[in-house]
């Protein structure tokens, strides 16, 4: 008889269990923050911020110290160790960390952060779609779909924000005198060497604020109501476990 009582007791706890894997699978939504430091004596520094809802992704960068006038390519690369990379990077020496020599560190283009259109890493060099500012500073803010592949770096801890476009010779734009650029030669070096990088990580603040205030309800909802499916699911398996304890007593009581 025990065997028969227990097919049923595990039929009801594993309808309870799927709401724990639920609650795991639920765990990519989130907000992760980049702190954007300095590459190739740029002087660039800035913040990136990403808040997932599903496959949906609201990015926001601000940029400070960027060449006016320029596009400024920006991407999540992934899939490398998910570092910026230091000095001893430019392997060839000629002063300057080109995106080529940093990708061991931070990896390859994951998603384009453009402000129209495809964001898949074939718009990487999309130079008419990226930001290009009027001044030194620059906010980007877009939502938009992101691949498995990204969301994956993210989970992992491998995504890293990076911001392109670099004035060697200081003259206030891009030019070949410090050569071309390996990822197209049509391109001068400047405009896709890294100007800044910074990792991404978990973040508590949430969504960066636009416009107004931001009393951060948006960061928590989704964690609070996660956290409520996992009670939920808890206390359905423990109620299944007391009630198969219960029912087997009751047997027991019947047939003495």
């Amino acid at each position: 008889m025990r065997k028969a009582f227990a097919l049923p007791t595990v039929a009801l706890a594993a309808a309870a269990f799927p709401l724990l894997t639920m609650t795991a699978a639920s765990a990519a939504t989130g907000s992760y923050q980049a702190d954007l430091g300095t590459l190739n004596d740029s002087g660039v520094t800035g913040t990136g911020m990403v808040t997932f809802e599903g496959d949906q992704a609201t990015v926001t960068v601000e940029a400070n110290g960027v060449l006016a006038g320029s596009p400024h390519a920006q991407h999540f690369h992934i899939g490398a160790q998910g570092v910026c990379p230091p000095a001893s990077a430019d392997s060839d020496g000629d002063g300057i960390i080109s995106t080529a020599e940093g990708q061991p560190f931070y990896g390859m283009i994951g998603t384009s952060l453009t402000t129209e259109g495809d964001t898949g890493p074939d718009s990487g060099l999309a130079v008419d779609r990226f930001p290009t500012p009027d001044g030194e500073s620059y906010t980007y803010e877009r939502t938009f779909s992101v691949t498995q592949d990204a969301q994956a770096a993210f989970e992992a801890g491998t995504a890293v924000l990076v911001v392109h476009g670099i004035d060697v010779n200081g003259n206030g734009s891009y030019d070949a005198e410090a050569g071309q650029s390996s990822l197209d030669p049509s391109l001068p070096l400047e405009a896709t060497a890294p100007a800044a990088c910074g990792a991404f990580s978990a973040s508590q603040m949430g969504q960066m604020p636009a416009g107004g205030a931001d009393t951060g309800a948006g960061a928590t909802s989704g964690i609070e109501h996660e956290a409520a499916i996992g009670v939920g699911a808890l206390a359905a398996a423990g109620a299944v476990a007391a009630g198969a304890v219960a029912y087997r007593r009751r047997q027991a009581t019947d047939q003495a």
